[in-house]
């Protein structure tokens, strides 16, 4: 059956595309962070553009984020944000609830270049693909460790395009529907 033309109306042409989507989920879960200095989402995609599972850095479940400090510096590590947080990436793969099968060959969108931490978890997880936002590290050694990991693992890593950043603005009030 052949619909008519007349009938079908016109569809919006100005919609996002499926990396501006998925990117954009990782910064919105970015949102959900209580960290001052950086906030971090990362959202799991499957080949076929299904949502996985997304994630933001922060406390570890039952950890009351009241409890630790959120400096970036202090007399001693112990003082800092960094033995207590995890990190968006490792949080993404720990909520997804499907089978460990099913990250085998998927996508993960994040805002920053993964740490090495989180590129041996990524690896082990089974993703095969990252695009992320910023690589601000780019320079230390620990993200020349992350890239070696993810290039002796076969791991393709890709920044996200110039062209397609962008703001975006969400209206959440009936209105808007």
């Amino acid at each position: 059956m052949k619909l008519d033309k007349e009938l079908l109306g016109h569809k919006r042409l100005d919609v996002i595309g499926w990396d501006e989507f998925f990117m954009a989920l990782a910064f919105l879960c970015a949102k959900r962070s209580k960290d001052p200095s950086t906030q971090v989402g990362a959202c799991i995609v499957s080949d076929d553009h299904r949502i996985l599972s997304l994630g933001y850095n922060g406390a570890p479940n039952g950890f009351s984020d009241d409890n630790f400090p959120w400096e970036r510096t202090g007399k001693a590590d112990i003082e800092t944000k960094y033995p207590y947080v995890c990190h968006a990436e490792l949080n993404a793969i720990l909520n997804y609830n499907g089978s460990k099968k099913d990250l085998y060959g998927s996508t993960m969108f994040v805002g920053l270049f993964p740490c090495n931490e989180c590129a041996k978890v990524i690896v082990q997880a089974g993703i095969k693909k990252i695009i992320y936002l910023s690589d601000k590290y780019h320079d230390t050694p620990l993200n020349d460790a992350a890239k070696l990991i993810f290039d002796s693992c076969g791991v393709i890593y890709e920044e996200f395009p110039k062209e397609l950043q962008k703001d975006f603005t969400i209206h959440l009030h009936s209105d808007a529907v």
